[in-house]
């Protein structure tokens, strides 16, 4: 691949689109839910024990997520009405089956996140690759009984082969680009793909990890993000991700601050809170044709 999938296409020469119910703003909440492999090296809080083979400190942080954050950040959503779009991958469906049931009580939206946050696909062969997507979608489709729409790669990565091999498997759109606040179609051969808004700067990983960034700081990056985004929006629809960890959101000392943000943007009138899966079909039907 010598160029990206798409081309170039300034904000301010691109027709306008309307959000259902006079939106200004459509808002998804990306929830990442994951494995991580015992025994592997991983996203770590500390690179001391990162490289040994057992490693309690760095496993048992990024654990505390399917174990406790995840059910903390869907007793927030639950409280406010909200959805989750979950970046599931799919060894989660066979290992922490207790979120997919929940998930699915809930009516989530799942998009495909590779067998687990380890293994990426940079290295293999279209063939290998080809096996690897169908695995991982066919298990989220029967752990669901939904087949997956959208697709977001373990720490947002593609090969040039992979927007067109998910297209063959039926999805429809990615999330890795992360370079406009609108969707928009990539340039895959022989098929249609969308790249749906997902967001590296207002993600809890960037802002309270890589950032350290307080609660009350990542409260705030996320007012301001919302507030520009929806005074944006009354000159044409915007589309705003809420990507989050479990094990690092879901955190007691944190929650209280992805609740005051989700409450901020919920009292605002015209705001669409919506699963990626809405946005991805909004967008199709308004640029069909």
């Amino acid at each position: 691949m010598s160029e990206p999938p798409f081309g170039y296409l300034p904000a301010i020469r691109r027709p306008k689109l309307e959000l259902p119910g006079e939106a200004r703003v459509a808002v998804w909440i990306g929830l990442n839910v994951e494995h991580y492999p015992f025994g592997r090296p991983g996203f770590s809080i500390s690179p001391v024990t990162a490289g040994l083979p057992v490693d309690p400190m760095n496993y048992g942080w990024r654990d505390y997520g399917p174990r406790v954050g995840v059910w903390r950040v869907m007793d927030v959503l639950d409280r406010l009405g909200v959805r989750a779009s979950v970046l599931l991958n799919s060894d989660v469906c066979h290992r922490y089956p207790a979120i997919v049931e929940a998930g699915l009580e809930r009516d989530w939206a799942w998009l495909a996140h590779g067998r687990d946050n380890a293994t990426l696909q940079a290295d293999m062969s279209r063939e290998e690759e080809r096996r690897y997507l169908a695995e991982v979608v066919d298990t989220i489709e029967r752990a669901t009984g939904r087949r997956p729409r959208g697709w977001l790669g373990p720490a947002l990565t593609e090969t040039a082969n992979t927007p067109a091999l998910l297209a063959e498997l039926g999805l429809t759109y990615v999330c890795d680009w992360c370079n406009d606040d609108v969707p928009y179609p990539l340039e895959v051969d022989g098929a249609a793909m969308l790249s749906v808004p997902y967001s590296i700067e207002a993600n809890d990983i960037t802002l309270l990890v890589d950032k350290s960034l307080t609660g009350p700081e990542y409260l705030q990056v996320l007012t301001d993000q919302f507030d520009v985004l929806y005074d944006e929006g009354g000159d044409g629809a915007r589309v705003m991700a809420i990507p989050l960890h479990p094990f690092l959101v879901g955190q007691p000392f944190r929650i209280r601050y992805l609740e005051a943000a989700l409450e901020h943007v919920a009292r605002h009138e015209h705001v669409w809170l919506a699963t990626s899966d809405e946005i991805a079909d909004w967008y199709l039907e308004r640029t069909r044709g």
